[in-house]
């Protein structure tokens, strides 16, 4: 299907095509489920003649983060085909070396997390957005293989794009009050944005470089 299908570089729109591919031609099966990730790969720019140029046939990963698809095809039992999107980024590393605090959080007993004004900021982004349910066209031909994209995944692109710009952003310009407060933020414009979203979520696990304090050995590496 890979190669005859149109939607092989959109992620979520090749699931979506591969799923009803196999729900549509299939009688015994009811729901597909299938997951696509997308690496980022850019044409290695070398000097030719003087100039610089694309190289034709040669890449290289352009950062770790991964672009994902989850998607469900299910063929209820009158027929006719429900398709669900999930869509994200996973991988996404990023750091900042100021802008952010961790302070007013409850304390008891038990606390032993010292509050902080200014601190490094990194974490490693996981991003899951998901779409409204929607209908999917049978396909009407022989082998199965024609699809209809529908229009509730059409700017899948678009959103795409949008949420990753919006996570950059608001990641570097945020003067963060915590990890939570600043993927809240986060959350809130991606749906802002894209009326085609339903729900949004982040994960952001610490990643800080917290530094040890070395008093208790005679050094002051704490002050500025």
């Amino acid at each position: 299907l890979a190669k005859v299908s149109p939607h092989i570089l959109v992620p979520e729109h090749f699931a979506l095509h591969l799923g009803t591919h196999l729900v549509a031609k299939y009688a015994l099966i009811n729901k597909a489920c299938v997951t696509v990730e997308k690496l980022r790969w850019s044409r290695i720019p070398t000097r030719l003649a003087g100039q610089e140029q694309l190289h034709p046939h040669s890449f290289i990963r352009d950062g770790e983060d991964k672009r994902t698809a989850v998607v469900e095809v299910h063929k209820k039992a009158d027929g006719t085909l429900e398709g669900k999107v999930s869509a994200g980024i996973t991988d996404l590393l990023v750091l900042k070396s100021t802008g952010s605090a961790f302070s007013g959080f409850i304390r008891d007993e038990y606390t032993t997390l010292v509050e902080v004004d200014d601190r490094v900021f990194s974490t490693s982004v996981d991003l899951s957005y998901t779409y409204s349910p929607f209908t999917i066209a049978f396909p009407t031909d022989e082998k199965k293989l024609a699809f209809e994209l529908p229009k509730e995944v059409a700017d899948v692109e678009e959103v795409s794009a949008k949420a990753r710009d919006i996570t950059l952003h608001i990641f570097a310009t945020d003067e963060s009050a915590s990890v939570q407060a600043t993927l809240f933020k986060m959350a809130q414009q991606v749906i802002a944005e894209n009326g085609s979203v339903q729900s949004v979520s982040y994960q952001l696990p610490n990643k800080h470089y917290v530094p040890v304090d070395m008093k208790y050995i005679g050094v002051d590496n704490m002050t500025p």
